[in-house]
């Protein structure tokens, strides 16, 4: 299977090709650890969890190898240290732990290489010293900064130049820096904060330098993909790609960046009321499936919002495919329409829309398959169908038809339109909709996002299974 990729670098999707025959790998930017996951500190991980999963099945286990990174040294742990007078290093171990086990509840497999920050010092003063070697970065008054003009192809992956960042960003101004955008690789540390000796003086890295560091040291000088959240393309991954290949790495060939989170079409905040955690929501009693579901039905490269409605509809769509998959033994026989929607640049809306089809046509086998590929055990499916009060079944229309496989079916096809509506193929929307119509079922969507189906007078369920 061809899998594609859209390179933010080049703004375009690519046909992946490893830079290792049969061999795949990423690093992708991981949390500062001094709270617990908040629900958009959850997306990426399951957006890279699902390439993960992809690369995996392409390659096999052995064959890919993912780094994802703890910053475990920074100005807010030191903050949140500072405000419980909690030892940082207690801080530290505790989140760590909180956010595996938050994620492991989402579903999300465990990278191949999960490194703090701490354990990379030296390779890092090791980089900062070969950058000033070469006249990349200067000393000054116990910090070593980068020099961004040093670089001639800074800006490239965010496509700005470097003036119009300084007039646009909100940049540190610093008597010891020879340029506004110049950005730290070390700092002076005092008595009372973390500090590595060093070259420059007792002090810890910057955060930039940290990811470069520990990129090169676990994948190389170069890799496949670099992942994270679009917040970081600039700065944080525009200064890795430019100490990193001053430094004489190839560094990253692929970016990928996913969109951002919001909460019942507003941005998540504190002050708005709508901010929650990961935790928040499991201990609310919302199962990690439905979450890793309502965050998977969204195409990663678009804004993703969480709202009651669709936490409502993905629980009932998992309680329907829980049932029809009871007792069903799963293999690695993965319907190749789940396949091909996946490997073109993680459409997962599409792999559902696949789903919804296999369940109202009875594929059982099929939707099991496919459950366990997108992260869905079948353990875990279990629990769904033990609460029985979930299931909400449509009274049979024409006789003795199967009311929950006409539920299935219209599903089916309401998420089809719905997935061709999110990727702007109109006429395909425009099409499904009238061939709908003509038999009887009312595709509707409202401005605030929301989608269902209704049955009209001529409603006729013997024509759904053929609607495509």
């Amino acid at each position: 299977m061809t899998i594609k990729i859209y390179n933010t670098k080049t703004r375009q999707k690519e046909v992946f090709k490893p830079l290792v025959d049969g061999k795949a790998s990423m690093y992708v930017c991981g949390p500062t650890v001094y709270e617990r996951a908040h629900l958009g500190n959850a997306r990426p991980v399951l957006v890279f969890d699902m390439l993960y999963r992809l690369l995996r099945h392409e390659y096999g286990v052995e064959n890919v190898r993912y780094v994802r990174n703890f910053t475990d040294v920074d100005d807010k742990i030191n903050a949140r240290a500072a405000e419980t007078g909690r030892p940082i290093s207690e801080i530290t171990d505790e989140t760590i732990g909180w956010f595996l086990d938050d994620m492991g509840a989402l579903g999300a497999l465990e990278p191949t290489d999960t490194p703090r920050a701490t354990q990379y010092i030296a390779p890092m003063i090791a980089m900062i010293e070969d950058l000033i070697a070469k006249g990349h970065a200067y000393a000054a008054e116990g910090h070593v900064l980068f020099k961004v003009r040093s670089y001639k192809d800074y800006g490239k992956l965010s496509g700005r130049s470097v003036d119009d960042m300084i007039a646009g960003a909100r940049v540190e101004v610093a008597p010891y820096k020879e340029d506004p955008m110049d950005f730290v690789l070390w700092k002076p540390s005092s008595d009372d904060l973390p500090g590595w000796d060093s070259p420059w003086g007792r002090g810890r890295p910057g955060w930039h330098i940290e990811c470069s560091a520990m990129a090169y040291e676990l994948l190389g000088a170069a890799f496949d993909i670099h992942g994270g959240g679009n917040d970081l393309t600039f700065p944080h991954h525009e200064n890795e790609i430019a100490q990193s290949r001053c430094a004489g790495h190839d560094f990253a060939n692929v970016w990928m960046h996913n969109e951002m989170l919001q909460v019942e079409g507003k941005k998540m905040s504190k002050s708005l009321g709508n901010f929650f955690t990961v935790r928040d929501l499991l201990d609310q009693g919302v199962p990690g499936e439905v979450i890793r579901f309502v965050m998977l039905s969204t195409h990663y490269r678009k804004p993703m919002d969480w709202t009651e409605k669709k936490r409502v509809e993905a629980e009932k769509t998992l309680r329907k495919w829980a049932r029809l998959t009871l007792d069903v033994e799963a293999s690695r026989n993965l319907h190749p329409d789940v396949l091909s929607a996946v490997s073109d640049d993680l459409n997962t809306p599409g792999a559902f829309s696949v789903l919804h089809r296999l369940a109202g046509s009875g594929q059982k086998s099929d939707l099991a398959n496919g459950l366990i590929f997108l992260g869905f055990e079948a353990k875990d499916l279990a629990q769904f169908e033990d609460d029985a009060t979930g299931f909400k079944f449509t009274p049979t229309i024409h006789g003795n038809e199967n009311a929950d496989v006409i539920q299935c079916q219209t599903d089916r096809i309401l998420e089809l339109w719905k997935s061709f509506r999110s990727s702007e193929e109109w006429s395909e929307a425009d099409r499904l909709r009238t061939l709908a119509e003509e038999n009887g079922l009312l595709l509707k969507y409202s401005k605030d996002g929301s989608y269902w189906a209704e049955r009209g007078p001529n409603f006729d369920s013997s024509k759904l299974e053929a609607l495509k």
